[in-house]
């Protein structure tokens, strides 16, 4: 249980700096890449403990390092992706806007 809460406060932390170095964050809650980095890491973890990589002494690190290594990767992603589509979004309806008038 202890892994699960370590695990979910480095995802949350990667999620959190992803929307603070974001140039686009005003588009975005601060959860956004946050919660879908936790949720990543979650079942990074999960699916690597169904697995039993967590049995041998050889692989027991694998289910820590590859969770907040893809909630990382999550939280970068999203944030880049959504930051930008967003964005992007709204210049064009800020140019349909000023178009009109």
């Amino acid at each position: 249980m202890v892994a699960l809460v370590i695990i979910a406060l480095t995802a949350g932390a990667f999620g959190a700096i992803a929307w603070g170095v974001d140039k686009h964050r005003t588009t975005f809650g601060a959860l956004l890449p946050a919660g879908a980095a936790v949720v990543a890491a979650e079942l990074v973890w999960m699916a690597t403990m169904a697995l039993r990589l967590d049995t041998s002494p050889a692989t027991a690190w694998i289910p820590w390092i590859l969770s907040m290594v893809v909630g990382g990767a999550v939280a970068w992603a999203v944030a880049g992706y959504v930051g930008r589509t967003r964005h992007a979004k709204a210049v064009a309806r800020t140019n349909e806007i000023l178009a009109m008038h």
